[in-house]
């Protein structure tokens, strides 16, 4: 990945090539300490990945990405910022920034951070060439192309802001098990992770082990497609992704409840509960509908 940083504070983007350059995450091929500055080295280097400071004189970080994307720059924004309201969260969806790095910077964030926008990133490249290769079919040139139960599932992850998270290939695999053994129903989600598993190939000797970790993968990606819905539905309710997916996929009064929390600025006190069987079992039934009307 190449990575472009824009911040006023010099320590902030000196802290930043650090942990990129330990951690391996991929090459800083530029920084800039004001957006004025930063646009037309973007727009010419045309990097993978901004990290952008919301808070900068002249031209703040959503105004700068407002700029580059009138444009024509297409690459992932990642913001920075010491202040979280829900104004700057709906401004910052709606201008396409989809992850935040909290100040002062913290190492175990970025890298957490940088680990999920650097994988969504490469899902998003799959997608976009699974989609043009859609695009090919009836074209007399182009043998025909099928979209596959994986394609579908990793679609609608995408949709719920999840896709670069640790338990969407859990999730993936999970939904092909199911296809594969022509289930109609879910099994007790303990059988359905050691099936899973199975098909991954994780020793016998593993399994129970193995399973409790796929179980709290799955749930902290549910979490973090609740969070990132919550989000949307909070800035507008009639987004399409969270008109469609909130009420189908989840308990909606938990929904409800991240909503109200985002809205009033609380610290999430309250835990939402998670139901793993719900969303399994929904997004299973959606995709062999939508598979079957390809075959």
């Amino acid at each position: 990945m190449r990575y472009f940083i824009v911040d006023d504070d010099k320590a902030s983007r000196l802290m930043l090539q650090n942990i990129l350059a330990e951690q391996d995450f991929g090459l800083v091929i530029g920084e800039a300490d004001s957006g004025i500055k930063a646009i037309s080295q973007i727009l010419s280097l045309e990097p993978d990945i901004v990290l952008i400071d919301l808070l900068m004189p002249e031209l703040d970080g959503i105004e700068t990405i407002q700029q580059l994307k009138s444009q024509g720059f297409n690459g992932q924004f990642i913001m920075l910022s010491q202040v979280v309201n829900k104004e700057m969260v709906g401004e910052a969806y709606q201008v396409g920034v989809e992850f935040f790095i909290h100040k002062p910077i913290n190492q175990i964030e970025v890298q957490s951070v940088l680990q999920r926008t650097a994988e969504q990133l490469r899902l998003k490249n799959s997608l976009m060439t699974i989609r043009e290769s859609l695009a090919q079919i009836g074209s007399p040139d182009q043998p025909k192309t099928k979209r596959t139960v994986k394609d579908i599932v990793l679609a609608k992850l995408h949709d719920m802001g999840i896709i670069g998270e640790a338990g969407s290939r859990d999730i993936v695999t999970i939904v092909e098990v199911l296809g594969e053994r022509g289930l109609s129903q879910l099994p007790p989600l303990k059988e359905l992770y050691e099936m899973a598993l199975l098909k991954m190939g994780v020793e016998a000797k593993d399994i129970a082990k193995e399973s409790k970790a796929m179980e709290q993968r799955i749930r902290r990606s549910i979490l973090t497609g609740m969070d990132h819905l919550a989000s949307l539905g909070a800035v507008d309710y009639t987004i399409t992704e969270f008109e469609y997916y909130a009420p189908r996929f989840f308990d909606f009064q938990e929904i409800s409840q991240r909503m109200k929390q985002i809205q009033d600025e609380d610290v999430f006190s309250k835990p939402i509960k998670v139901n793993s069987k719900k969303f399994l079992q929904v997004l299973y039934i959606e995709t062999m509908e939508e598979y079957k009307k390809i075959l």
